[in-house]
C-alpha cells in the first residue's frame, strides 16, 4: 500500500512516499500544478494521498489526486488524534496540525513542544491530554536575512551559512552570527520556558535546518526532518481508509 504525503509550504512544495508505514522517498516539487502532479502520480501510482497546504494552490491538482487514488486534504475538519480548544480552530495552519498529530502519535502522554523551522518558526504546544493549545510564530531564517536587507540602506542580502564565529569579523559573518545564533538562543529560550512550566516535557525540532540548529542548542531535543510527513501519514491512515 503506497501513500503519497504532500506538503505545500510557503517556501517549498515537497512530497514523501510511504509504503505501508515505511518512509521510502522524499522530494521537492518544481510547482504544485497539474503537470507536475501528473508526473508524480505516474511515477509512484499511490493508493492514497494526503495534502497539507498553506498556499493558494491549483484546485485542479486536488481533482487529479482524487481521481487517481483515495485522497484527503488536511483541514480543521479532519479527524485528528488531538483536540484544538482554541477560539478559531479553522485558522490553525494545516502544517501545524500535522506536526501536532505526529507529536501525540510518537510521544503520547507527554507535554510536547514541536518547533517547525520554515519560512516562519512555529512553536506548537500539545499538552499531555492531546490538546493542541497553540504556541507562537516568529520570523524564519530567510525572512530575517531579507528584512535586514530590505529595511536598511547598506546591508547586503546574504545566503545562509554555518561557517561563522560567534564574534563576526565582517558584514557577512556579523549578519550570520546575529541571525543564526539569535535563532538558536530564541529556540533554546522557548524550550527552557516550557520545560520550567510543564513536567513530563518533550521538545521536537523539525524542518530543513534542524540538524544544524540541534548542535547549537543547550536543551535536549528530538530532531527529525521528516516529522511533518510522518504526521501526515498517521492522519491519512485515519482519514483515508480503503
Amino acid at each position: 500500500m503506497k501513500t503519497l504525503c504532500l506538503d505545500f509550504g510557503n517556501t517549498r512544495l515537497k512530497y514523501a512516499l510511504f509504503e505501508a508505514d515505511r518512509l521510502m522517498e522524499t522530494a521537492v516539487l518544481a510547482d504544485g500544478g497539474p503537470g507536475t502532479m501528473r508526473d508524480v502520480l505516474e511515477k509512484h501510482q499511490p493508493d492514497k494521498a494526503i495534502l497539507s497546504s498553506v498556499i493558494a494552490h491549483d484546485t485542479e491538482t486536488e481533482a487529479m489526486l482524487a481521481d487517481a487514488c483515495r485522497f484527503h486534504r488536511l483541514s480543521h475538519e479532519t479527524k485528528l488524534p488531538i483536540t484544538v480548544p482554541v477560539g478559531q480552530p479553522e485558522e490553525m495552519g494545516a502544517d501545524r496540525l500535522a506536526l501536532a498529530a505526529a507529536a501525540v502519535h510518537f510521544f503520547p502522554g507527554k507535554n510536547n513542544l514541536v518547533i517547525g523551522l520554515g519560512t516562519a518558526i512555529t512553536y506548537n504546544f500539545i499538552n499531555q491530554y492531546n490538546q493542541f493549545i497553540g504556541g507562537a510564530i516568529s520570523p524564519g531564517m530567510e525572512m530575517r536575512f531579507k528584512s535586514l536587507h530590505d529595511y536598511t540602506a547598506l546591508l547586503p542580502l546574504i545566503k545562509k551559512g554555518w561557517d561563522f564565529p560567534l564574534v563576526g569579523y565582517d558584514t557577512r559573518t556579523n549578519i550570520l552570527s546575529g541571525v543564526v545564533m539569535g535563532m538558536a538562543k530564541e529556540i533554546d529560550g522557548m524550550i527552557g520556558a516550557h520545560a520550567e512550566k510543564y513536567d513530563n516535557f518533550n521538545a521536537v525540532l523539525t524542518g530543513g535546518d534542524n540538524g544544524y540548529f540541534a548542535g547549537l542548542l543547550k536543551n535536549r531535543i528530538f530532531a527529525d526532518s521528516d516529522f511533518l510527513f510522518k504526521g501526515l501519514y498517521a492522519i491519512s491512515e485515519t482519514n483515508n481508509k480503503l
